[in-house]
């Protein structure tokens, strides 16, 4: 067999810094567009009174930020792919956590107010909006912060809205998914709502998880920049079936089944 021009290894990794170049190139005036022009006539459209007009099973404003935020997931080549129905009315949503973007990629899907921490207040762009999107943050490691989030919950579930949370506390690289803390379900049984698991799956059958999720000590800026000029993949949201009121003894049981289907459809 002949062995490879002494250059050959060089071509692969010049092409690829090309082809990210190009993304760049392409989705950064896309990026500033959505965020400087489509960004303010969002937020006029969710002041007006007209916000609150129903639309479908939805309201105008629900209906608007929604479509923002599938407009900035294709602006950063996700294919969006959902399968499965998010329960309508007061639901407690609970996924797996990878990265950031899965806020957005929730949010594209179905309005839900997340519970996440409150370093994301301060993020760029995406701590505004996560403000603006009703999120509850909780300071990690506080007992008080966290009576306060579940006493939130509790109010929020039992007005008929619902929650989104993120039961492992954190991300895991993307390469597993670690247990999912019993007390942040509370809310659920003491509401009497349905608990709905979803799954997050990055690439073909999940194999782009490490990628999506945080590189190490990866601030969010630096894999804000990093996803800004990777190649477009698919994300699928998978809405399983839902945990009913009553269908699982105490919240600690409904940890484990909803972290189990979310465990499976991962394995797909």
């Amino acid at each position: 067999m002949n062995a490879p021009p002494p250059h050959a290894g060089a071509v692969a990794p010049t092409g690829a810094s090309a082809a990210r170049a190009l993304r760049y190139l392409i989705r950064t005036p896309l990026l500033l567009w959505h965020v400087f022009v489509h960004l303010p006539l969002v937020l006029l459209l969710i002041t007006l009174p007209t916000a609150r007009i129903p639309w479908g099973e939805e309201t105008l404003e629900h209906r608007t930020i929604r479509a923002w935020s599938a407009g900035l997931m294709r602006i950063f080549g996700f294919r969006l792919r959902r399968i499965g129905t998010p329960l309508a009315g007061a639901t407690l949503f609970v996924a797996n956590h990878v990265s950031w973007v899965d806020i957005e990629i929730l949010h594209s899907q179905r309005m839900m107010g997340f519970v996440a921490k409150r370093e994301i207040a301060g993020w760029p762009v995406v701590g505004w909006l996560a403000a603006r999107g009703h999120t509850i943050f909780h300071s990690r490691g506080s007992t008080e912060s966290l009576g306060g989030v579940l006493h939130e919950m509790l109010s929020r579930l039992r007005a008929g809205r619902s929650v989104g949370v993120f039961p492992e506390g954190g991300t895991r690289g993307g390469r597993e998914i670690g247990p999912f803390h019993a007390r942040i379900f509370m809310a659920a049984v003491e509401a009497g709502v349905p608990v709905q698991p979803v799954a997050l799956r990055y690439g073909e059958r999940g194999d782009a998880q490490a990628v999506v999720a945080f590189q190490g000590r990866e601030s969010f800026f630096a894999n804000f920049l990093r996803l800004l000029g990777e190649p477009g993949r698919l994300a699928e949201v998978h809405f399983l079936t839902p945990i009913g009121p009553g269908e699982a003894d105490g919240r600690r049981r409904i940890a484990e089944l909803a972290r189990q289907r979310i465990v499976e459809a991962m394995a797909g």
